[in-house]
């Protein structure tokens, strides 16, 4: 009697068990529903140059063009005869976004080399072009320090008011409704070439000389779902945006227009832009143009 008392108890633990588990796989995440607030809740700080550092730049003032400045909130490789950033990286997760306020406290960088001049919060005015976020003031909202380190002008460069507002302005967005899908980013962004046409037509130079304006304003994104180790997780089926847009204000509003390859961007620059990549995976991803929804 025990023993039949026994097999029956174990056969309604068992089906007891199998109700349980039918019941989890009905209610689980299905193939097509976002997984972001389980993703959100593993989203940390991490690296802002985990993808590499594109010019090889060095925190010695013997590399005055390709001067490398680390801040919690990014990397830039800053050129102090052109007053702005050859490149800026940085990275955005949840974790990096808050409810912080936009500070608005455009700032000359204290940071700076001892002698270098530093760009200051009215360099630009009375150009015909913005101060132009690398690093933009939303992907920094986690606090008041974060939010400011944005505004440091060692952070801007000479934007035409239609592409930083518009153009520049709706792929940062895009970004960020990535990171609401459970996705990291790492994003590397900058200008090069001389010579810009703002809302004042057009100039090579601003600020009496001491800011270049560039002619073309480019981006790279690395989109991956949160984790570890990310470099590494980069693989050939990773998808990188990468944007190359002139410096125009009669530019298109849709930065989808402008998409190019990580491979063009080097040629026209000289980077190694994802130099932490295997190189085998790089060979692959940097040749090819993103096909993916812009919004």
């Amino acid at each position: 009697m025990k023993a039949t008392l026994t097999r029956v108890g174990t056969l309604l633990v068992l089906g007891a068990l199998a109700a349980s588990c039918a019941k989890q796989d009905l209610v689980g995440p299905q193939p097509d529903e976002p997984q972001a607030s389980s993703q959100e809740a593993d989203a940390t700080r991490d690296s802002n140059l985990a993808m590499g550092n594109p010019s090889g730049a060095v925190a010695s003032t013997s590399y005055p063009t390709n001067y490398l400045m680390s801040k919690s909130q990014y990397a830039l490789s800053y050129h102090r005869d052109q007053g702005k950033p050859n490149w800026v990286s940085w990275h955005l997760s949840s974790a990096w976004l808050g409810s912080t306020p936009r500070q608005d406290n455009f700032a000359a960088d204290a940071t700076l080399p001892s002698g270098w001049y530093r760009v200051g919060s009215t360099s630009y005015s009375g150009s015909g072009f913005d101060r132009g976020h690398n690093c933009p003031s939303a992907d920094r909202t986690g606090s008041v320090a974060d939010n400011s380190a944005t505004f440091l002008m060692t952070n801007m460069m000479p934007q035409a008011p239609t592409n930083n507002q518009q153009t520049w302005a709706n792929l940062e967005n895009y970004c960020r409704t990535l990171v609401g899908q459970g996705y990291e980013l790492y994003i590397i962004a900058g200008s090069y070439g001389k010579g810009g046409t703002g809302s004042n037509g057009y100039y090579t130079t601003i600020d009496a000389g001491r800011i270049q304006v560039p002619s073309n304003c480019w981006k790279v994104v690395v989109v991956l779902p949160e984790g570890s180790s990310d470099a590494s997780r980069v693989t050939t089926s990773t998808r990188v945006i990468a944007v190359n847009m002139p410096n125009t204000n009669s530019i298109s509003t849709s930065w989808g227009s402008y998409r190019t390859t990580v491979d063009a961007i080097e040629a026209a620059t000289g980077y190694n832009i994802l130099s932490s990549v295997s190189s085998t995976v790089q060979s692959t991803i940097e040749a090819r143009v993103d096909s993916g929804p812009t919004s």
